[in-house]
């Protein structure tokens, strides 16, 4: 182990370390992984049972030093972008990750509710492989401690240079966002962390927003910006809507009459056609792009049925 400590107490603690990863290992092993000899490591294990460490030894061919019952580890300590990276490599690994009533699921939810109120990371299984990047702490950091960034972000083949006061780190869909306030732009943006080419921590902090949902916010956002503008009226209250129309797809606003607006845009109206399409009740769209969409989809649906081709 290059650099190691060679003094006595950083010895038998290595030597500990050692002990609980290695189940039996031996006192000539035990020397050779701390590079003293067979002796010297029995006497850092002496140190330990001086500290009242219950280190036990079993005699026999598959004998050695093990750790008793009785040792209580101290608790392990994660960064924010450590915790947020364990949590997408088990949702990605296990697949009851998401359960909260599977054993791997349980104890992910307890991260993920430990993780700091400035990284949401929601708990459904991802599509794909999240990606990590080498800026992901900075921007954690600077989120939970509030001080405004310097960044560099790639768009296409366009390089911007913008100041921003880092709201949230959001991963949706395996990939890992940042919202922020743009103060080059007076304006909200959520940008994707893999397209940031550099970051400046500046020491100006700010207050960010109160009650901030991150996830629900990155969320709404996709909804807009989109070449086609949609208008969808749903004969149905918004909380029903809500649960056939995600976030991403649409903005809510309640109507009278226990019905709901749908606000959106789109640059696929054939693909939202489809979304729509999926709404258990009646609706009307404005918009012609989707609208016409839709009734090519309901033309396709009918012929279908009726088995023409």
């Amino acid at each position: 182990m290059p650099g190691r400590s060679t003094s006595p107490t950083a010895r038998a603690l290595q030597a500990l370390e050692l002990v609980q990863a290695r189940r039996g290992i031996t006192a000539d092993q035990l020397g050779a992984a701390l590079g003293v000899t067979g002796r010297a490591a029995r006497r850092y294990v002496a140190i330990l049972r001086e500290a009242d460490l219950p280190i036990e030894s079993v005699s026999g061919p598959y004998g050695g030093y093990r750790v008793g019952r009785g040792l209580r580890l101290p608790p392990l300590m994660f960064t924010a972008a450590e915790a947020a990276g364990l949590v997408m490599a088990t949702l990605e690994g296990h697949p009851g990750a998401a359960d909260p009533a599977d054993v791997v699921g349980g104890a992910l939810g307890k991260i993920v509710r430990a993780l700091p109120e400035r990284v949401a990371v929601p708990l459904p299984e991802p599509a794909g492989e999240a990606t990590p990047h080498e800026h992901l702490e900075r921007l954690l950091s600077a989120c939970s401690s509030a001080r405004v960034l310097d960044l560099s972000y790639r768009s296409g083949d366009h390089l911007s240079q913008m100041v921003v006061e880092p709201w949230a780190v959001v991963l949706r869909h395996s990939r890992w966002y940042l919202l922020c306030w743009s103060r080059s732009r007076d304006a909200r943006r959520v940008l994707r962390v893999d397209r940031v080419t550099d970051v400046a921590t500046l020491p100006e902090t700010f207050t960010p927003p109160a009650d901030l949902d991150a996830l629900r916010t990155v969320e709404e956002h996709f909804s807009q910006g989109w070449r086609y503008a949609v208008e969808v009226v749903v004969e149905a209250p918004p909380v029903w809507v809500r649960r056939w129309v995600p976030r991403s797809l649409a903005l809510l606003e309640e109507l009278p009459g226990h019905r709901t607006r749908m606000v959106a845009s789109t640059e696929d109206p054939d693909w939202y056609a489809r979304q729509l399409a999926l709404i258990p009740v009646a609706f009307t769209v404005e918009g012609d792009e989707v609208r016409d969409a839709l009734a090519e989809l309901g033309r396709r649906l009918v012929a279908s049925a009726d088995g023409a081709t």
